[in-house]
């Protein structure tokens, strides 16, 4: 990373918003946290997992940055907890850049990462991206298909009346397959429609779609809502036919 750091402008930032920075290097920690504070956030800073939890149960954060390999407990098992305690968006921070380990972030429910070194004016940026993402759509009409209800004022998604569980990509994914039914979508063109991207990884598609299909399907093994389209990507059947 670069240092030292300058001011960053975030436009529309949300001067209440709580960001948890849970790094155990400490140069990271202050740059990432310096960045985060001259953009209007209030900061917290935790070096290792235990911490990390205590801090967030005192004050629970709005989101959270946090890096993948820490002594003791990894990034990981924290992440996993702070899901199960409830939703929060995770920002992962990998210090390799290979494959598995964005899999494993993602599969555990982190919403996005950056793989180190990075560019602090680049995660600022991300993270206000997330934020901005979990803030309430009050423009958008409540969608139904195929027994799943989505409303998206209060990003709340039900299957059979039963609420699920979403991260953020979860929930713009199904929501976007909610509003384009029956019509076949490739993995880039997900990546681009649903979450603005015009590159990345796409193996991170098909890990949400699979985790998307955990939630909705009665049975992941054999979807029939969310179905793959041979040599093509995915397209949502609300008939499940």
């Amino acid at each position: 990373m670069r240092q030292p750091y300058e001011p960053v402008e975030a436009p529309g930032v949300d001067r209440t918003a709580r960001v948890l920075v849970v790094d155990d290097d400490p140069t990271v920690s202050e740059v990432v946290a310096g960045y985060l504070d001259r953009a209007g956030y209030l900061v917290d800073r935790a070096d290792d997992g235990p911490t990390a939890l205590v801090r967030a149960e005192e004050h629970r954060p709005d989101l959270v940055v946090l890096d993948l390999m820490l002594p003791g407990m990894d990034g990981l098992e924290v992440c996993g907890r702070l899901r199960r305690r409830g939703p929060v968006p995770v920002i992962m921070l990998t210090a390799r850049g290979d494959e598995e380990d964005r899999v494993l972030g993602l599969e555990v429910g982190a919403d996005d990462y950056v793989t180190k070194p990075f560019s602090p004016r680049e995660l600022v940026l991300r993270v206000e991206s997330v934020l901005r993402r979990s803030r309430p759509d009050a423009g958008s009409r409540p969608l139904r298909a195929g027994g799943v209800a989505i409303d998206p004022t209060a990003r709340r998604a039900t299957r059979d009346g039963v609420e699920l569980s979403l991260t953020l990509r979860e929930f713009d994914l199904l929501s976007f397959f909610l509003r384009h039914p029956g019509r076949a979508f490739s993995r880039q063109d997900l990546m681009r429609e649903v979450w603005g991207w015009d590159f990345g990884d796409l193996s991170t598609v098909t890990v949400h779609v699979r985790r998307l299909r955990g939630k909705v399907e009665d049975d992941p093994a054999r979807p029939l809502l969310i179905q793959t389209v041979w040599g093509v990507g995915y397209r949502f059947e609300p008939g499940g036919e």
